[in-house]
């Protein structure tokens, strides 16, 4: 048998049902793994080994005594420190609130704990989510195991470290401007960032933007379906309910998508360029599409750089909703100073006229690529960048202007609420994973899932693992 973490996620839950695999010998593997890794990689910052050696002694249980468990029974994964859990540390990326335990979790925690998953720890994030690169006070960096001298991008960076590293088979992240498909194209993976309102956000999230979601980062299209599966669902009091799909996302990744008629812009934003290998996988992903049989066809960027401004006045807003105690304002870092300070300086007018101005251009991009079954795009117009390359102190706002030459195409899918995934197509030839996205239409990530399935059984990547794996 391979090691345990050669494995994807379904395989070993498929073992731990046929009683071959133990969910606590899968438990006792991976944290092992995180014990010698993770801080190289910057994936955790907080371990709970006696709570998931416990709950693999449940879930092993379950097991013998013959009761009905689920697709993904008994597999470790771990919860972005972004995310409520009840009776472990939520840091939110900020020291700050190093010493916070929360007292319930939200309903992702516990929609995945239903599913049998085991949490292993909270995974790194930057300072309340904001950047894209995750280098908090409260962890060491995240790397991506590609090249250990290079960001793992962000927010979900703690996340796709360890699962590129074989710490965890998949992980929960979240993303609000790109936050699960930077990280995943910087280390290799296939993330889903789904419809506004597949996943809740409650119980206690109260973010008006409706720019975040959260979704899934493995390192197969099946077990990021799968994992969505026991993400999804709405609960009462969402202020977002997506429709419901036709089919499990799990069935989706196990059906042929059909000829689909696929839009694709890599417009420079900002004037800034694209880098050639961005351009490479961009280009080799629209190739390989056609080579499958799909109408590929150019089309006009279907947002403006106009909405730079009110998107900043909203981030800006979104941060300044974070209820710092006044005691340790003077504790955060530069960049979430700088954007908390613009937010509290937002009158609600201005905010409502900034919401108004990406919900009117959504609406509009949303009509013209209507025609189109999804839509191609880089997922990031540079490579991964060296860890510390975009903290600028001294300058927070180009610190913040730097990040949006890094990752332009992103976050207009946040603002549309459309589902988008980053496909890890293409590597360059040092060995750097580069992803492509595509964007489907509103509530449709079954097609999305179907058409990256097909993409995976073309050209696989799953085998393709980093020096220190």
């Amino acid at each position: 048998m391979p090691d345990l973490h050669d494995l994807s996620a379904l395989e070993q839950a498929r073992l731990v049902r046929s009683r071959e695999v133990s969910p606590v010998d899968l438990v006792d593997h991976y944290l092992d793994r995180v014990e010698r890794l993770s801080d190289g990689v910057g994936a955790f910052v907080t371990v709970t080994a006696d709570a998931a050696r416990a709950a693999a002694k449940t879930a092993e249980r379950a097991v013998t005594d013959g009761m009905d468990v689920g697709p993904l029974h008994g597999v470790p994964t771990a919860i972005k420190d972004l995310n409520l859990t009840a009776g472990v540390a939520t840091t939110l990326g900020s020291k700050v609130f190093a010493g916070w335990v929360p007292e319930l979790d939200d309903h992702v925690v516990t929609r995945l704990r239903a599913a049998g998953t085991i949490s292993l720890g909270k995974t790194s994030t930057p300072e309340f989510g904001l950047p894209c690169y995750t280098e908090p006070d409260v962890a060491p960096p995240a790397r991506t195991p590609w090249d250990l001298s290079r960001s793992a991008g962000g927010s979900s960076g703690g996340a796709a470290a360890a699962v590129a590293a074989g710490l965890l088979p998949f992980a929960q992240g979240s993303d609000g401007g790109g936050s699960i498909r930077i990280p995943a194209s910087a280390c290799g993976l296939f993330g889903i960032k789904p419809s506004r309102g597949r996943v809740s956000n409650g119980p206690l999230n109260a973010e008006v933007s409706g720019l975040a979601v959260m979704g899934p980062l493995a390192r197969t299209v099946r077990d990021a379906a799968a994992m969505l599966d026991a993400m999804a669902g709405p609960m009462p009091g969402d202020p977002f309910w997506a429709a419901p799909p036709a089919t499990s996302f799990l069935a989706a990744a196990d059906r042929a998508p059909g000829r689909l008629r696929v839009g694709r812009y890599a417009d420079p934003v900002l004037g800034h360029p694209l880098d050639p290998q961005c351009r490479a996988a961009y280009d080799g992903a629209s190739a390989l599409l056609e080579t499958l049989g799909h109408e590929v066809v150019d089309i006009p960027r279907p947002y403006g750089d106009e909405l730079l401004e009110p998107f900043k006045t909203v981030w800006s807003v979104s941060a300044a909703g974070v209820p710092v105690p006044p005691e340790g304002v003077d504790h955060i870092r530069a960049l979430t100073r700088a954007l908390r300070d613009r937010g509290l300086a937002t009158s609600a007018v201005e905010f409502n006229a900034a919401m108004f101005a990406l919900r009117l251009a959504s609406r509009q991009a949303i009509v013209a690529t209507s025609g189109y079954d999804a839509v191609l795009t880089p997922t990031l117009a540079q490579l991964p960048r060296a860890v510390g390359g975009f903290r600028n102190d001294a300058d927070p706002w180009a610190d913040f202007d730097d990040q949006v030459a890094f990752t332009p195409f992103t976050a207009p899918y946040n603002m549309s609420g459309q589902p988008a995934v980053s496909v890890p197509l293409h590597w360059t030839p040092d060995g750097l994973p580069v992803g492509v996205q595509l964007v489907g239409r509103p509530a449709d990530e079954v097609t999305l899932v179907a058409l990256s399935a097909q993409l995976e059984a073309a050209r696989p990547w799953a085998d393709r693992r980093p020096p220190m794996w």
